[in-house]
């Protein structure tokens, strides 16, 4: 057996592993940030749907989030949702920025976990 071939499958698996491991805890993560606004957790898992439920956490109409599905606006529309999301959480703007847009995993985790608590603006 080649071991170009062997290193190959190696970091191909642990890399899958990886990516499994980060996408439960993202899940996790979400679930409490879910609960802590009021919705039911289990929302968070479903793909698209928690687009609507995160856009409504935001504040905004469920509406909004089919502008996700359009190219280039969805940037500047997640970036606006990450801010009043922030906002509902008692967090600032470039904590919104940063750790719920550019990266929510730590700001998710962060809020999900933390003390931060839920009241709508």
């Amino acid at each position: 057996m080649d071991s170009n071939l062997l290193s190959e499958q190696i970091f191909s698996t642990s890399s899958a592993v990886l990516g499994i491991i980060f996408y439960v805890i993202y899940a996790i993560t979400m679930w409490k940030v879910f609960v802590k606004a009021g919705y039911p957790g289990i929302l968070a898992l479903i793909p698209i749907v928690n687009w609507v439920f995160l856009v409504k956490i935001a504040g905004m109409s469920g509406w909004f989030a089919l502008l996700y599905l359009i190219p280039f606006v969805n940037i500047i529309f997640a970036i606006v949702v990450a801010i009043k999301e922030g906002a509902n959480f008692g967090k600032g703007g470039v904590f919104s920025f940063f750790l719920l847009w550019l990266f929510p995993f730590i700001g998710h985790l962060i809020i999900g976990f933390g003390s931060a608590q839920y009241r709508k603006v």
